[in-house]
């Protein structure tokens, strides 16, 4: 899909649509300013990683993803399944709602829940990898000297980080503690095993081992 309305955000041209615009009001009602500069920023890396790497991609499809990404990352979150996966249907409802058809809106979903896992999402679509690299730049820095300093500044100091790191790790530590069948599989289990006294996820290895066949 091309995308044809532009404007600048922290000097980076963006798409500008109407479901991009409703995705950017959402998650600044829904989610707390830290949480919403977060998204902002994975955005407009996403944005620039893919102009400078010259990848086609449906830019409204990776907006509403990256921008809705982490819309279940509160203390509000209760499960029952990880809350990549929560965040992923309630935003692929969101896409329906905004007039996509159902492939783009399942694209979405897949931007979402795969955002966290970039030993999988790097390798979907362009949508999906564009949304994990430029989630992946902003927590864990990764590929961080794709972008030029100048732009990375520009954009942090636009939206600023407002203590990521440690509001990042309060969040998944309460997951761990309250919700830890939740993170066995993922990356949370990392908070649970360096944070959580009594933290005791089961191990894959074990699960084989007891698979109900004799061999």
């Amino acid at each position: 899909m091309i995308v044809a309305d532009k404007r600048l955000r922290a000097g980076i041209e963006v798409p500008d649509t109407a479901a991009i615009d409703r995705a950017i009001a959402y998650v600044r009602e829904k989610c707390e300013p830290y949480l919403f500069n977060h998204v902002m920023r994975s955005w407009l890396f996403a944005v620039r990683i893919g102009q400078l790497k010259g990848i086609p991609h449906d830019a409204e499809v990776m907006a509403v993803g990256t921008l809705l990404h982490d819309i279940t990352l509160n203390h509000d979150y209760a499960g029952p399944r990880r809350f990549e996966v929560e965040a992923a249907d309630l935003v692929r409802s969101f896409a329906a709602e905004a007039g996509m058809d159902d492939r783009r809106a399942w694209l979405v979903w897949d931007c979402v829940a795969l955002n966290s896992t970039p030993s999988i999402g790097l390798y979907k679509q362009a949508e999906v990898a564009l949304c994990t690299a430029g989630v992946g730049l902003d927590v864990v820095g990764f590929d961080h000297g794709r972008l030029p300093a100048s732009e990375i500044a520009t954009i942090v100091d636009e939206y600023p980080r407002l203590k990521l790191k440690e509001r990042f790790t309060r969040c998944f530590t309460h997951f761990a503690t309250a919700h830890p069948e939740t993170s066995y599989d993922n990356f949370v289990r990392d908070f649970g095993e360096r944070f959580v006294p009594g933290y005791h996820p089961p191990s894959a290895v074990d699960w084989v081992a007891n698979a109900p066949f004799e061999e």
